[in-house]
């Protein structure tokens, strides 16, 4: 049995696995936003000397797309400089870390799926940070630091499209949502098992693409979300994002490559419709709970963040 610290477990992909870990017979100390601001670099420290863990994985982040542009220092506290803070403290005490990262580092130009050996170009504050956050944390653990980019998450906990959509399905008669932005709907607890199965393979550090298989818009995966629920999917309507603009522009096409994991025999997480499929019974449980909040990652139906 391995001991392992979460940071950000109070989020959807933390929560999830923190669960899968319990599940696993590990030891798993969960920390939330609440318990640790990975911005407080003592903090940090102490925290890691505490728990004394084999493998510490940081889901601490700073999310808000469009409030990064404005506030990119405060943004970089977080996802830069506290992965920094996460990343020295793992060196001092030995600690094997797991960083979660996003698409966003890359432009979302790309006309193929982006492997781990292309060159990153965010075009966005929120993934300049997240690329800061990417280079502290290979620089302070070239062997033992694992950046794992992942894409369009939703799950069980908190407000995320798959459950906005849901729930709009009862609200609304159509929704309208993008159809010019093409990716990769990830289920959190996928993400979870290959973090897991990443940490135990002993590789050497580095960076793993970690997402469904196969690829959409918000559109397709909005319609298909009505179809299994049963709905008629022509009530939800296409809309170019030039209809909705934002202050942070997103990316048109963020497909990842996964070519890292195949190669330690981790078999990459199946189609996102598959997915979708095993996911829902969860995804439906407490979705009257989620409301949406102004600047949440949908507006008027159109969907604005992943």
């Amino acid at each position: 049995m391995s001991r392992w610290l979460v940071t950000g477990a109070g989020g959807m992909l933390g929560s999830d696995l923190a669960g899968a870990l319990e599940r696993a017979g590990e030891s798993v100390s969960g920390l939330s936003r609440a318990d640790l601001d990975i911005t407080d670099e003592a903090a940090v420290l102490a925290a890691v000397r505490g728990c004394a863990p084999d493998v510490v994985v940081n889901c601490a982040a700073w999310t808000a797309v469009d409030e990064a542009e404005s506030r990119e220092d405060e943004a970089l506290a977080v996802n830069g400089r506290g992965a920094g803070h996460v990343a020295a403290a793992c060196a001092a005490s030995g600690a094997r870390l797991v960083h979660l990262s996003t698409d966003y580092v890359f432009g979302g130009d790309a006309t193929r799926p982006y492997t781990e050996r292309d060159a990153p170009g965010p075009r966005t504050a929120y993934g300049r940070t997240k690329l800061a956050g990417e280079k502290a944390v290979l620089g302070a653990l070239p062997g033992t630091g694992y950046v794992v980019r992942t894409a369009w998450l939703y799950g069980a906990h908190g407000r995320n499209f798959a459950r906005a959509m849901i729930r709009l399905e009862r609200e609304q008669a159509t929704v309208t949502v993008v159809d010019d932005q093409r990716g990769q709907p990830t289920w959190t607890a996928d993400v979870a098992g290959r973090i897991i199965a990443l940490a135990r393979s002993g590789a050497a550090g580095g960076i793993y693409h970690v997402a469904s298989s196969g690829e959409a818009t918000w559109f397709e995966f909005a319609r298909e979300i009505f179809r299994l629920l049963g709905a008629d999917p022509a009530r939800v309507r296409p809309v170019r994002s030039s209809e909705y603009p934002r202050p942070a522009p997103r990316p048109s096409y963020s497909v990842l490559g996964h070519e890292a994991l195949p190669a330690l025999g981790i078999e990459p997480i199946g189609h996102w419709q598959t997915a979708l499929q095993r996911a829902f019974p969860a995804l439906r449980a407490g979705t009257e709970s989620v409301a949406p909040q102004p600047g949440s990652m949908f507006h008027a139906g159109a969907v604005v963040r992943e």
